[in-house]
């Protein structure tokens, strides 16, 4: 009976066409739109070489430690800058007329910085300066230990510390090899997809529900043994939403060129694992709520939507924006786990 039942419940699911349009076909038509609309974002917001210029004097042409962050920065395949060495009027030329983000002034040991807007490029310029400033303190306290041990060489202390600091301090865009931020609404999509898959079990606890149909009412009057039945179909429905899953991964990998990374493992295993949950939800919703099945299907198509709200789909930030104010909402929220 336990295998006849499978079969039959089966068949049930893979012939119902709404069913198999939200848990199947809707995914691969969201994510493809996910594509569309996320394929220009990053490159449009990815960093870019800015130009600044740099006031020739004797007092920078004395500052080794800045000269020699500057040129390690303007002239890599990961460069920050492009640098112009001009003189003062040509630097405030440069500025009014907006071809440089700003330009920097040595005088004495100092570094002034001159802007005209407040963004991301003057707040990287400004950031730089800063970085530097903090290493040239730390190479004077270092020049200061090697004196107090009595060694005065200070161009040969001076030299081996900026050789180090060449070597074993460098700024470098390694963005390229991070996790996209937009990888967050894929993985809320395959979150989304396993929630979906409650309307499966739903559909097939309501089937056998004798409130709910006729068919159900039969099912309680005969000998069939009911633990038998009720396994036998939520296997089925947990198969069905597995297979759906993994046509949705394989199409997301395969055709919208997404990167998982390199834990394919894990990410298949947090599917199975919604799937899981997936599937608990809809038995929840089917067993507790006493209405007809179009509001049962309402009130678990909001509570999936509102779980995936938080986890990020409707907003990238959104996300943190719960972890930090509500912590303990997407702990238990199935759609930000994954």
């Amino acid at each position: 009976m336990f295998k006849h039942n499978f079969k039959y419940s089966l068949k049930i699911l893979f012939r119902n066409k709404s069913l198999i349009f939200w848990t199947f076909i809707f995914p691969i038509i969201l994510g493809t739109f996910f594509k569309l609309a996320f394929k220009d974002i990053e490159n449009n917001e990815a960093f870019h070489p800015f130009d600044i210029a740099v006031i020739e004097s004797n007092d920078f042409n004395n500052n080794e430690i800045f000269k020699e962050a500057i040129k390690s920065v303007s002239k890599s395949d990961d460069k920050l800058f492009n640098v112009k060495y001009v003189s003062k009027s040509e630097a405030n030329k440069l500025l009014e007329d907006k071809k440089v983000t700003g330009y920097l002034e040595f005088i004495d040991n100092d570094v002034n910085i001159k802007i005209n807007d407040n963004g991301i490029y003057e707040t990287i310029l400004k950031f730089f300066v800063d970085e530097v400033n903090s290493e040239k303190n730390m190479i004077s306290l270092s020049i200061n230990e090697e004196v107090n041990k009595g060694n005065y060489d200070i161009d040969g202390i001076t030299s081996n510390i900026l050789d180090k600091l060449n070597s074993e301090v460098n700024i470098k865009n390694i963005s390229r090899s991070n996790l996209s931020y937009t990888m967050i609404e894929f993985y809320t999509l395959i979150a989304m997809s396993c929630l979906y898959g409650s309307m499966l079990s739903m559909y097939i606890i309501n089937y056998i529900l004798p409130n709910m149909n006729s068919v159900g009412k039969r099912i309680s009057v005969s000998g069939i043994k009911k633990s038998s039945l009720l396994i036998s179909s939520l296997i089925s429905s947990y198969i069905v939403q597995v297979v759906g899953i993994f046509i949705l991964f394989i199409y997301t990998i395969f055709v919208l060129k997404v990167d998982y990374g390199n834990n394919i493992d894990k990410v298949i295993l947090l599917m199975l694992t919604g799937s899981f949950a997936g599937l608990s939800l809809g038995v929840l919703v089917s067993s507790l709520i006493k209405t007809n099945e179009n509001a049962k299907t309402g009130i678990l198509v909001g509570i999936t939507m509102l779980m995936c709200f938080m986890s990020g789909m409707m907003g990238i930030t959104m996300k943190y924006v719960i972890d930090k104010n509500i912590p303990f909402i997407n702990k238990i929220n199935p759609a930000a786990l994954i």
